[in-house]
């Protein structure tokens, strides 16, 4: 298993608690749309990323980053 499939993995695991509507999670699948996830959500999810990953997620990567996808590149150019 590559890293990337780890964290995408990972990504997929955090997010089901979040998953109020039940969306199938792939790499295309966008926060704010697909999930519609308000900020509290977002601010909870990213604690819960940081800690899996022991990384630092800034507000300026956070802002940039609106599917999944981009989501595990960011997790994975960090934890590199």
């Amino acid at each position: 298993m590559t890293d990337r499939t780890h964290i995408l993995d990972t990504l997929r695991a955090q997010i089901e608690p979040f998953n109020k509507k039940g969306v199938t999670v792939s790499e295309a699948t966008t926060f704010q749309g697909d999930l519609e996830w308000d900020s509290l959500t977002v601010m909870d999810f990213v604690a819960a990323i940081e800690d899996e990953f022991e990384i630092i997620i800034t507000m300026n990567m956070q802002a940039e980053i609106e599917t999944v996808g981009q989501l595990a590149d960011a997790v994975e150019k960090l934890k590199g």
